[in-house]
């Protein structure tokens, strides 16, 4: 599994999820900082990364275009360090891998986490709870 972290996200995500196990780049590393969401979601399908980010523009994205991926995970808390949230993170990652590797929308927040298979504008949307 390959996460892509977004610009509104600190680089220290990459250095916690590679700690785990995981294969992870900050954008900043990738490209200049300057481009749009459309060009990291873009990115991030064509080289089979899964979006980690603080913000809803990528959730939207998929909602409005019926795309199959890339999948995303929305960090909805105020406090977003992986020292305050990473092993919630790490433990929900590797709980919805197989459900992320298909194509999927993870939206975690401080009192619950919802996931949502992709598209998103299937007549019967497969949602299922992700435990803490």
């Amino acid at each position: 599994m390959k996460i892509l972290i977004d610009m509104n996200l600190s680089p220290v995500w990459e250095k916690y999820l590679t700690d785990a196990g995981f294969e992870s780049a900050h954008w900043s590393k990738i490209g200049k900082g300057n481009e749009t969401d459309s060009q990291i979601f873009d990115y991030a399908k064509k080289h089979k990364y899964i979006i980690l980010t603080h913000d809803l523009d990528f959730g939207a994205m998929l909602a409005y275009s019926n795309e199959e991926g890339p999948s995303v995970i929305q960090i909805r808390t105020e406090n977003i360090v992986p020292e305050f949230y990473g092993k919630k993170f790490i433990s929900i990652l590797k709980q919805a891998e197989s459900y992320l590797n298909e194509g999927a929308l993870i939206v975690i927040d401080e009192t619950r986490n919802r996931m949502r298979m992709l598209p998103l504008k299937r007549k019967y949307l497969h949602s299922e709870k992700v435990n803490n």
